[in-house]
């Protein structure tokens, strides 16, 4: 169904997007949002063209006005259990499950949809097409962001204020110092392959 068919059938739309597939650390953290049709908020759009005080401040007024929202996530354990794509999958059908309305269509950013017992569709580039997509990637990206600065004050040496957990130089590098913590993804190649070098007693 095109996305314009949809947005214009549907009221009660769900838009969901994950954050924190890319990261050697910590969970991937997942949104849904249905928005009020009759109470847009200004300003939304995908959150890595917001900047962090602005995804904030959008973050409180989603909240504040959203009809319903809800948070999900997949731990590390489970990341490296099913793997990213699954893991992320599951966090989504979470953020869904936890909603405390029932959406009458969800739409997932990406190319690929978790299964739910509700009508789905994927958007590409969903984040800055869908209002409620752009809506659950800001409540998603702040609140994974708040877990890497609380990692942060554990592990001040790794820098996870700055990165966000991303497999930067300044981490990779911190990596190969300090060895991983127990919120490293072991199943990512960076991760794994100190872990291997510090076995090895390279």
């Amino acid at each position: 169904m095109e996305l314009a068919q949809i947005l214009q059938q549907y009221r009660l739309i769900a838009g969901v997007d994950e954050v924190g597939r890319g990261p050697l650390v910590g969970a991937v953290v997942t949104s849904a949002v249905i928005l009020d049709p009759n109470d847009p908020i200004a300003g939304l759009n995908d959150s890595k063209k917001l900047t962090e005080k602005k995804r904030e401040a959008l973050a409180v007024e989603i909240k504040a006005r959203a009809l319903a929202w809800s948070l999900g996530r997949a731990e590390r354990l489970e990341i490296d259990e099913l793997n990213i794509l699954k893991a992320t999958m599951l966090a989504m059908q979470r953020a869904v499950n936890g909603l405390t309305i029932s959406p009458e269509f969800v739409l997932i950013d990406g190319n690929k949809c978790p299964i739910l017992t509700y009508p789905s569709q994927a958007i590409v580039k969903g984040d800055a097409l869908v209002a409620a997509i752009s809506a659950a990637s800001i409540l998603a990206k702040v609140a994974r962001d708040a877990e890497m600065l609380e990692l942060h004050d554990k592990y001040p040496h790794y820098g996870f204020a700055d990165h966000k957990g991303y497999p930067t130089v300044k981490h990779l590098e911190a990596l190969r110092k300090h060895g991983p913590i127990m919120e490293h993804r072991r199943s990512f190649a960076p991760v794994r392959d100190e872990l291997g070098r510090r076995l090895s007693g390279l």
